[in-house]
């Protein structure tokens, strides 16, 4: 048996044919061996290396860096599933408290027990946080930290129910903006403008300060072109991403 085809490794592993063409494309997993009907096939080695190029996606790693990684000198493949599995031992840790705090907070939320405010944010990454912000301050410059302090200032004194508050307020605007769009509902009109007037203010709230026209702006863009956004905006309404982004830079324009 010559080994396993493109296809037959899409099913086994999950990973597109698309995609298993790009990795070989860009050297990151050849085939073992390439027939002279062209198929390409796949060997146990290829499928181990597969195997290692999922466990880096898992934990965040470009696949520019796991070419890297996986093809320096010295690459021991033993070593790098046993720090991968102390690395995942230490989410699934994370991830339980997380559950916990999931739990206790809902328990307090239905009045069945009373919760520190510290507790709400037991089990939370601190270096995903301060990833988060830095690709903020990436994106906007100097000016961006300084509303992040601004922002961490203003909500340190926050109680449950103002973060309740604001869940509320963003869920409605997002819902308000999605049924404009299903409605077909121009981003200059008057629905549309009194909601990013809401948006506006909520931004405000969130960052302790108003936001000048640029920086919502900004905001608008970032929802259209990072994924995690895009992906979270378009997964309530195909295409709410952009109608966003549109709204918020009519908005800014108009009115900031």
């Amino acid at each position: 048996m010559r080994g396993h085809t493109v296809k037959q490794v899409a099913k086994l592993s999950g990973v597109s044919v698309r995609t298993l063409h790009h990795y070989d494309a860009m050297g990151l997993l050849k085939p073992a061996s390439v027939g002279e009907n062209g198929y390409r096939y796949y060997g146990r080695e290829e499928l181990l290396r597969l195997q290692q190029i999922l466990f880096h996606r898992e934990l965040g790693f470009s696949l520019e860096e796991i070419a890297r990684v996986m093809d320096a000198k010295g690459f021991d493949r033993v070593v790098a599933l046993k720090a991968h599995r102390q690395k995942l031992e230490a989410e699934t840790r994370r991830y339980r408290q997380l559950l916990r705090t999931i739990d206790h907070t809902l328990a307090a939320l239905e009045g069945d027990a009373k919760m520190e405010d510290k507790a709400m944010y037991r089990g939370f990454d601190p270096e995903k946080q301060a990833g988060y912000e830095q690709e903020l301050v990436e994106r906007g410059g100097p000016e961006m930290q300084s509303r992040i302090d601004a922002a961490k200032a203003g909500m340190s004194g926050w109680k449950q129910a103002d973060f309740d508050a604001m869940q509320a307020e963003a869920e409605a605007i997002e819902a308000g903006m999605a049924k404009a769009l299903v409605d077909g509902l121009p981003v200059d009109g008057g629905a549309v403008t009194a909601l990013m007037r809401r948006q506006h203010g909520w931004i405000a709230r969130s960052w302790n300060q108003p936001a000048p026209a640029a920086a919502f702006k900004g905001l608008g863009e970032m929802y259209l072109n990072d994924g995690r956004f895009r992906e979270r905006y378009d997964g309530r309404q195909p295409g709410l991403a952009e109608y966003m982004a549109a709204a918020m830079a009519s908005f800014a324009d108009r009115e900031l």
